[in-house]
């Protein structure tokens, strides 16, 4: 089973921790979001997560980028969305880096395995730094946990908030639904944990969101039933968010190899460059 396909895993709901902090809730807070620590195995486990994902090649990605595009090579990197910071951790041998997740235990667990990082819990929607950095980073699928228009919108201004004309952005997100028309079956060792995975796709194309329905059949004979529902971002609406926001775009690939070819994935790197207005 590819390990990738398992990045933020969004599993079914559990009692809220006590030592949670309440939802933000209100206009353009929509509690969905806020529950991916509690409803995710992965999130649950991190040293699983990044087990999960440990083929990434989201970081050689990002720096290729920032050494093409980018106004400072060797400059500072805000990752919003960082997760166990294993991506921004690789960028910090030559970048000055800061990384922020919504999710605390994350944060901690980043923090104890790399205590050099300035690692930060914050909401990508609402999260001020009040400094500038020459690379903006959002990968991972972080911005397609964020099902509303609203909620996307202020993303793209906490972005433009922390850049400064020539600040590079980067996003990893779905621009397409992957549709399978029977279930996948794999199996996952992994951090100590083995299981017979089984997965499912559906796709709602009114409110764009791509959702997996996954169980895991654990060695232990117990049974998670996870559920990833994402907002897919066609490109022509990153493009759109990101020239609202102050940002031209660079470049759009699903192909690292081939940065100008055909589309054919549906998880996407996304680049523009910060203008203001």
């Amino acid at each position: 089973m590819n390990a990738r396909r398992y990045r933020a895993v969004r599993a079914v709901r559990h009692p809220r921790p006590r030592n949670r902090p309440p939802l933000t809730t209100g206009p353009g807070h929509h509690p969905s979001y806020m529950n991916l620590a509690d409803n995710n195995i992965a999130y649950r486990h991190p040293d699983l997560y990044d087990a999960l994902t440990q083929d990434s090649t989201a970081a050689a990605t990002c720096q290729h980028l920032i050494n093409h595009y980018g106004t400072a090579p060797a400059g500072s990197v805000l990752d919003l969305g960082c997760g166990t910071a294993r991506d921004l951790a690789a960028l910090a041998n030559s970048h000055h880096c800061v990384g922020v997740d919504l999710q605390p235990a994350l944060i901690r667990h980043a923090q104890q395995r790399y205590p050099a990082l300035d690692l930060r819990a914050g909401d990508v929607r609402t999260v001020r730094l009040n400094d500038t950095f020459d690379t903006i980073t959002c990968l991972g699928n972080a911005l397609a946990y964020l099902h509303h228009n609203d909620d996307i919108r202020a993303a793209f201004q906490t972005f433009a908030a922390h850049a400064h004309p020539g600040s590079l952005l980067i996003i990893v997100t779905q621009i397409a639904p992957t549709v399978a028309a029977t279930p996948a079956r794999g199996r996952v060792d992994a951090a100590g944990l083995g299981a017979d995975v089984t997965t499912e796709h559906s796709w709602n194309p009114r409110t764009q969101i791509a959702t997996v329905h996954r169980t895991w059949q654990l060695d232990d004979g117990t049974t998670e039933h996870d559920l990833i529902e994402r907002r897919i971002l066609f490109p022509r609406e990153l493009e759109l968010y990101a020239s609202l926001a102050g940002f031209t775009p660079l470049a759009l690939f699903t192909n690292g190899q081939n940065h100008t070819g055909p589309l054919i994935g549906s998880t996407a790197h996304f680049a523009a460059t910060y203008n203001s207005f």
